[in-house]
């Protein structure tokens, strides 16, 4: 596997610059070979190559740890009965996606690249398929929207209940999920920002600066009494329940979604590890979440937050980025470390940790973008 792995790096070289070639070319073959797929995919199909390209990316960085990698690809093909994918697809996609890579990387390309990649998409597409196939949950779960909050212009607080069928998550975890009144067929990835409970309840923080499609309407046109659907729960930023070492949580603007979950889910049994949050934002009125959080210090004895801003003066606290923040804190080399925000919140967040010598299995994270 390791010669694999090696091959399949130095050939992506060979197309990492030309992505939208390599995305116009896949879909092009995939929906010529098959034009019954079309109707799986969004009517837009802008951002889809993108999202091709870095599953593909995580796939290749995922095979150099089997045991992550295995997991990694089962949980995805759980995710993707959503799409309603059967496994004569995966073939066809195997197909449409060697083509585009010949193509693409045209002479540099080789027998030993070749076989390479059909190795590899082999033990992908063979994993994706047992983890469809284990999977006995539906495809996904619809769910009407409970309650909807603005929070400034771009950030919505919002909570939803699954519908017909128990909905299984870890606090931690994440879910796909499609606004289909708006956008039918294009889903996106939220954090729950609850711990699980009997009532099948959900909470989503969500922000939407600009237009993207899913977050969009999420703030600005979801309203109690519509109905959303859920792709299974998926993610592995979830406590140790066996560890005994303290905590520390590190959270971005909206990236507070999963600390929420972790921290509520500490509160139903923690008394002997010290948790220590650290919540960062641009401007006090964008911490949306502090209130929340100061009400669960006030009576849970071993929880501290330290909020800070980094573009407000008059913020009455820490001031900076988060990441230097935390480092001013430190050393965190004998804590359990949960990072979740923007993916340049989380390198920064992630050098400082390895600077105090944190032992990478006790670091997870959850970052909104590539890492």
């Amino acid at each position: 596997m390791d010669n694999v792995a090696r091959l399949l790096k130095e050939s992506w070289t060979l197309v990492e610059g030309d992505r939208d070639r390599l995305s116009g070319h896949f879909y092009a073959r995939l929906f010529l070979l098959d034009p019954a797929l079309r109707q799986l995919f969004p009517v837009q199909m802008t951002g889809q190559g993108d999202r091709l390209l870095e599953a593909i990316i995580t796939a290749i960085h995922a095979i150099d740890d089997p045991e992550s990698f295995d997991e990694f690809l089962r949980s995805l093909g759980r995710d993707h009965r959503k799409y309603h994918v059967a496994d004569q697809h995966y073939v066809t996609v195997g197909v449409a996606l060697l083509d585009a890579l010949r193509s693409i990387a045209g002479e540099g390309w080789d027998l030993e690249y070749d076989q390479a990649w059909r190795d590899a998409y082999g033990v992908l597409s063979a994993r994706m398929m047992a983890g469809a196939a284990a999977d006995e949950g539906p495809p996904f779960w619809h769910a009407e929207v409970l309650t909807h909050e603005r929070h400034g212009p771009d950030i919505a607080v919002l909570t939803c209940r699954a519908l017909q069928y128990p909905l299984r998550w870890r606090a931690g975890q994440y879910v796909s999920l499609e606004v289909p009144r708006y956008h039918p067929r294009v889903w996106r990835n939220y954090s729950m920002a609850n711990a699980p409970n009997d009532d099948n309840v959900l909470e989503f923080h969500v922000r939407a600066p600009d237009a993207g499609w899913v977050s969009g309407a999420l703030v600005r046109r979801v309203k109690p009494g519509h109905l959303l659907r859920l792709a299974a729960p998926m993610g592995s930023m979830t406590l140790d329940r066996a560890s005994e070492r303290d905590i520390l949580c590190v959270a971005g603007g909206v990236g507070l979604a999963p600390i929420n979950a972790l921290v509520e889910e500490l509160a139903s049994y923690n008394r002997t590890r010290w948790v220590h949050v650290f919540y960062g934002a641009r401007q006090a009125a964008d911490l949306y979440g502090l209130a929340r959080l100061q009400e669960l210090v006030a009576v849970h004895p071993w929880l501290s937050v330290t909020p800070a801003c980094s573009d407000d003066p008059d913020f009455d606290g820490e001031r900076g980025e988060i990441p230097d923040v935390v480092a001013r804190y430190g050393p965190w080399t004998t804590h359990d470390c949960y990072v979740s925000g923007s993916a340049r919140m989380v390198r920064a967040t992630l050098r400082v940790l390895a600077a105090d010598e944190v032992p990478p299995p006790h670091i997870r994270y959850d970052t909104f973008g590539a890492i």
